[in-house]
C-alpha cells in the first residue's frame, strides 16, 4: 500500500488530454508524486507506449474490481424507469465506462486523489490530503448551487425519506470530476447494501430521470448518506477556498502558466475542460484552430516536453473536413439509437 497518490480515468482517445495532465502534474505538484492511469476500455496502446518514460506513472491493472463497478452499474441503472424507454430517448452517455473512476476505492493509495483527465492540476495537493484527517471525502465544485432542474438527486423525495432536510441534503451535493478519499471507503459489502437500498427498495428513484446512467448522479446518491463526512471547498469558511475551476465558465489570470481566479487572485485546484470534446484538444495539437478557452495554457502543459511538436500557426478546417465531421456525427447518433 501506497501512503498518497494521484489516479485519473483515460483511453488513447484523450490521449493529448490525459499527457498535458500528467505534465501538469508533474510541474505544478511533484514529479515523483505516483499517478496510477484506471483504463476507460481497452484501447491505450499509445498510453501504454508513453507512461514507459514516465517511471512514476502506472496503469491500473485490477481488472477485478473494474467488472465489480461494471456489474454494480449495470445492475442499478437498468433498475431505474428510464430502462424501459425507447433507444432514441437514451443519453449520450448510455453505458459509458466513466463509472470506472471509482475503482480508486480498491487502488493501492492509502489517500487520494482523483482529476478527470480532460483537467490540469494548477497547485500541490498538500492541503486536499490533509482535509482527509477529518473527512471521508473532499470535493471541489458548484454542483450544490445548481438550480433545482439541474440537481441530480430529487431533493423532496430524498428529504422525506431522510431525516435530512433539503438544504442538506444539496449541502452534500457535488461533481465527479475532482474528488479525493480513502482506499475502502466502497467495499463489496458497502456496494451490496447500496443494490438493495437502490434496487429493492427503489431509492434508485431519487435519482433525476435525466441523470440515468449518469456517474455523478450516482455518485451523489451514494454518497448522500451522512454517515460520510464531506468537505467542499467552495462551501468553505475560509473564502480563500472559494474558487472556479471551469474552462468555459469561469475567469482567471495566467501567472507563469498556473491560473488563478480572476477574483483576488486566489490560486484554483485545478480547470477542467468539461464540455469539450476529446476530439477538438486532439485536432488543436494537430494544428486546427479550434475555440477552446484557455488553450494556451493546455497547449503549454501538452508539449512541456516536447516544444519542437507544438504547433505554430493554426489553420481552421476545411469545408470537407467540416462535412465529414457533421454525417459522423449522424452516424454515431443511427448507431447509439440502434445499440
Amino acid at each position: 500500500m501506497k501512503k498518497a497518490g494521484i489516479y485519473t480515468l483515460a483511453n488513447d482517445a484523450v490521449y493529448d488530454q490525459l499527457v498535458a495532465l500528467l505534465n501538469s502534474i508533474e510541474r505544478n505538484i511533484s514529479p515523483e508524486i505516483p499517478v496510477c492511469i484506471i483504463p476507460y476500455n481497452q484501447q491505450l496502446k499509445r498510453i501504454t507506449e508513453e507512461i514507459k518514460s514516465r517511471p512514476h506513472v502506472s496503469l491500473f491493472n485490477n481488472w477485478e474490481s473494474i467488472q465489480r463497478w461494471d456489474d454494480f452499474v449495470n445492475q442499478v441503472w437498468n433498475a431505474h424507469p428510464r430502462a424501459r424507454e425507447s433507444q432514441l430517448n437514451r443519453p449520450g452517455w448510455f453505458k459509458g465506462f466513466v463509472h470506472r473512476k471509482f475503482a480508486a476505492f480498491d487502488g493501492d493509495f492509502a489517500r487520494f486523489i482523483f482529476y478527470d483527465a480532460d483537467s490540469l492540476a494548477m497547485k500541490p495537493i498538500d492541503d486536499v490530503l490533509t482535509k482527509l484527517d477529518n473527512y471521508d471525502l473532499v470535493f471541489d465544485d458548484w454542483e450544490h448551487d445548481k438550480p433545482e432542474a439541474a440537481t441530480d438527486i430529487n431533493l423532496k423525495l430524498a428529504a422525506s425519506a431522510t431525516n435530512l432536510t433539503e438544504a442538506q441534503l444539496r449541502s452534500r451535493i457535488h461533481c465527479n470530476s475532482f474528488y479525493a478519499s480513502h482506499q475502502g471507503l466502497f467495499g463489496s459489502e458497502e456496494l451490496n447494501n447500496l443494490m438493495d437500498r437502490l434496487i429493492d427498495k427503489r431509492e434508485i428513484e431519487w435519482i433525476s430521470q435525466k441523470f440515468w446512467w449518469s456517474s455523478s448522479a450516482l455518485f451523489n446518491y451514494m454518497t448522500i448518506d451522512s454517515k460520510y463526512s464531506i468537505f467542499n471547498y467552495t462551501l468553505s469558511p475560509n473564502g480563500k477556498d472559494r474558487t472556479g475551476n471551469c474552462a468555459n465558465a469561469d475567469p482567471f489570470v495566467n501567472i507563469d502558466n498556473i491560473l488563478y481566479n480572476q477574483e483576488d487572485l486566489k490560486p484554483i485546484h485545478r480547470i477542467h475542460y468539461m464540455s469539450y470534446p476529446a476530439s477538438d484538444f486532439a485536432r488543436l495539437c494537430c494544428g486546427e484552430d479550434v475555440d477552446i478557452r484557455y488553450r494556451e495554457e493546455f497547449l503549454y502543459y501538452r508539449f512541456l516536453k516536447q516544444l519542437d511538436q507544438k504547433p505554430r500557426r493554426f489553420k481552421p478546417p476545411s469545408m470537407t473536413a467540416k462535412t465529414n465531421r457533421y454525417f459522423k456525427k449522424i452516424m454515431n447518433k443511427i448507431k447509439r439509437s440502434i445499440a
